[in-house]
């Protein structure tokens, strides 16, 4: 995700990611692991979060894609709050990762990740462009 999509997140709920510099605690000091087009699905579930939470204490540990979907990942939590997470983690299944349109699963030399029609046809041209930028004039 473009650093300056991951800054609006980490500003916007600063108590889900204050320990995002201590290693020990989380790995969101590495950023969200994950391209662009989710931004909107993870800025929802961290507003839902923060409705749903009141002044119960929640880290994010790692947010990142897997296997083509979405992984939230937190520390002991109530069943209602994984139920969102849940929910979202789901929705990354149909939403594509590069630009958010409706998506659906890509699987290229055993990579998974979901994209749409436009997408999946840009990468696939960007693949055969490079594949002849390797070749010597």
């Amino acid at each position: 995700m473009r650093q300056e999509l991951e800054d609006k997140l980490f500003s916007e709920f600063p108590e889900f990611f204050k320990s995002k510099d201590n290693h020990e605690i989380s790995l969101m000091g590495f950023g969200f692991c994950c391209e662009d087009g989710w931004y909107d699905l993870i800025h929802k579930l961290c507003t839902d979060l923060k409705a749903t939470l009141d002044d119960q204490d929640f880290q994010v540990i790692q947010v990142k894609e897997k296997f083509g979907g979405l992984r939230f990942y937190v520390g002991p939590v109530p069943r209602n709050i994984r139920d969102l997470i849940r929910k979202a983690e789901m929705e990354s299944y149909r939403t594509c990762e590069r630009c958010g349109n409706k998506g659906s699963m890509t699987i290229k030399r055993g990579y998974y990740q979901v994209l749409c029609e436009d997408c999946r046809v840009k990468a696939h041209a960007r693949k055969i462009k490079n594949q002849f930028v390797c070749f010597p004039e």
